[in-house]
């Protein structure tokens, strides 16, 4: 496990003991799980944004295919 110092906005702060204390969750413990929630949030982000941009690259060329399907069928 790694020690890291941290400064939060006061405001952030005071929310982060309010909730603690309301759950009885050490402070620690809560900023583990809404960092790893955070990591999830934005993998599944660059992983949308990853597939759109793939999505992008092959369209053009989807598109080209479908069209020579399409001739073939009209052909027949």
């Amino acid at each position: 496990m790694k020690t890291l110092s941290l400064k939060l906005d006061d405001e952030i702060f005071n929310e982060a003991e309010e909730i603690t204390g309301a759950l009885q969750v050490a402070r620690n413990r809560y900023i583990n799980e809404a960092v790893s929630i955070y990591n999830r949030v934005n993998k599944m982000r660059l992983l949308k944004n990853q597939l759109a941009k793939e999505s992008a690259i092959t369209s053009h060329d989807s598109m080209n295919i479908l069209h020579e399907f399409e001739k073939l069928i009209d052909e027949n």
